[in-house]
């Protein structure tokens, strides 16, 4: 699944015309289909750090691409400013991105996608460390019910993995909890990107690009130790790869550009929406192509996703204004 990363400022319109309407639905459909996409077209033997690196890299080419204001960022740019705001966040993204390709593998694709939306609350708690940002009565209400959900999940789904231990340990650890620390980073990496747009009002647009491109070299540099790195030395770096794979690795860097252009021109409540309509194409396209309807465990926590993503983004923290 694409990491959220800003792109503009978001529109206060209510009423998007046709091209917002369109990019919601493709929007939508992304986020609910990448899960099913990776885990059916990812083969395990893929090693993760090459389809990463690959998503990044086509995800910088297609954004310079898209519009011709590459020399003015040029002439805008600068060494310090583009590693104040975009180093950090670019390094937890490209981690954050491993590991949900990691999770991907090992966890069903519902049960994925409700896990990975703990990132709100992460989100929340980051940007109100970092940016004061607080959050009203029924957004911390509707938080604690996305924990709920992710815990019911979490022990609910490591349960009824079935009877082998060893395929209880796989699913804990090589599903749950690499999903759940991505969400941690997701959270603090949005968390700095808001910082560095809004403090140090870096061009949005300028740091999706070198975040990408730093995103890239931070995932090339750790393949001089890491067991990735050795696997790429001794099978090559498209090991495991077939034309399939090509699918959710354009569909995730796709998924980029969409959630920029959805939160630029829809605003946030309207992404919000889409997260949890994202959720319900993913248990239809899993009951359609998988056969497997969602176990109980994911029939109890849905809803709760479903309200707490909803009271979220309805309820905005509103400051009071004092009486003259």
């Amino acid at each position: 699944m694409a990491t959220a990363k800003p792109k503009g400022p978001a529109s206060n319109s209510d009423k998007p015309d046709g091209k917002v309407w369109l990019y919601l639905v493709l929007l939508t459909l992304q986020y609910g289909a990448q899960p099913l996409l990776s885990k059916r077209f990812i083969r395990r033997e893929v090693i993760v750090t090459s389809s990463v690196l690959a998503c990044e890299v086509i995800g910088a080419l297609i954004l310079l691409a898209k519009e011709g204001t590459l020399l003015r960022m040029y002439k805008e740019w600068t060494l310090v400013g583009s590693l104040t705001a975009s180093g950090l966040p670019a390094a937890i993204y490209a981690l954050q991105n491993s590991l949900l390709q990691i999770s991907y593998k090992n966890l069903d694709s519902l049960t994925f996608s409700m896990l990975n939306q703990t990132k709100l609350f992460f989100t929340a708690f980051f940007t109100y460390l970092i940016l004061r940002q607080k959050q009203s009565v029924q957004q911390l209400g509707a938080l604690f019910l996305l924990i709920v959900a992710a815990v019911l999940l979490s022990i609910g789904e490591g349960s009824s993995s079935g009877s082998s231990g060893n395929n209880h340990d796989q699913i804990l650890f090589h599903g749950i909890v690499p999903v759940l620390v991505a969400s941690v980073l997701s959270g603090l990496a949005s968390a700095l990107c808001q910082w560095a747009s809004q403090v140090k009002k870096h061009i949005s647009y300028l740091m999706t690009v070198e975040m990408s491109i730093i995103g890239s070299l931070c995932m090339l540099a750790s393949t001089y130790k890491s067991p990735d790195g050795e696997a790429i030395r001794r099978h090559g770096f498209f090991h495991g790869w077939t034309l399939l794979t090509l699918i959710p690795v354009l569909s995730n860097a796709v998924g980029g550009i969409l959630v920029g252009l959805v939160t630029s021109h829809a605003g946030g409540v309207k992404k919000g929406f889409v997260i949890v309509s994202a959720l319900l194409v993913t248990a239809l396209l899993q009951f359609i192509f998988d056969g497997k309807p969602p176990s109980l465990y994911c029939l109890v926590s849905l809803p709760l996703v479903i309200t707490s993503i909803s009271i979220y983004q309805k309820y905005p923290f509103k400051v009071k204004r004092k009486e003259a």
